[in-house]
């Protein structure tokens, strides 16, 4: 089964701090509280969804991980608790060359896909742009025993 996503919501400047955002208020301006203290609000049960945060994807997660070891922006062993098999080897390999480098704008991951291979598997692509160009990323993702997803293997378009 084919399953595609991309994200609706450009990234947001890392100047800004992030907001809340209320869709019941038009200024998204947080929800009033009629005076309760926060402990009260926290054990209510009505309220306890609203206060659930949402986990990012796995296939985001990894992408965005990936990218800013293939650009340069962090160590490739910082990918080492997250890698499985020759994954590692490889990410260093590509890293050397620093496939998704560029000069003076920073690579954003555009669009994510994937394809769940199997069960507990996942095949991934992205798009990255930099500026006016796309480049390719592609990543397999394994869940282990532990239940912890990992990356076994890691491509990037040609140069």
């Amino acid at each position: 089964m084919n399953k595609v996503m991309s994200r609706t919501v450009p990234p947001r400047p890392r100047h800004r701090p992030p907001t809340r955002r209320d869709t019941r208020r038009p200024g998204g301006a947080p929800p009033r509280t009629a005076g309760r203290p926060a402990a009260t609000r926290a054990r209510n049960p009505r309220t306890a969804p609203e206060a659930a945060v949402r986990q990012p994807r796995p296939t985001d997660l990894f992408a965005d991980r990936l990218l800013a070891v293939l650009s340069g922006q962090r160590p490739v062993h910082w990918m080492l608790r997250h890698t499985a098999g020759r994954a590692y080897d490889d990410l260093a390999r590509l890293a050397e060359r620093g496939p998704l480098r560029a000069r003076g704008m920073r690579p954003v991951v555009q669009d994510i896909g994937y394809y769940v291979a199997g069960e507990g598997a996942l095949e991934v692509f992205a798009r990255v742009a930099t500026g006016d160009r796309l480049r390719a990323m592609a990543f397999r993702l394994e869940r282990g025993e532990d239940l912890r997803w990992r990356c076994t293997a890691v491509e990037t378009g040609p140069a």
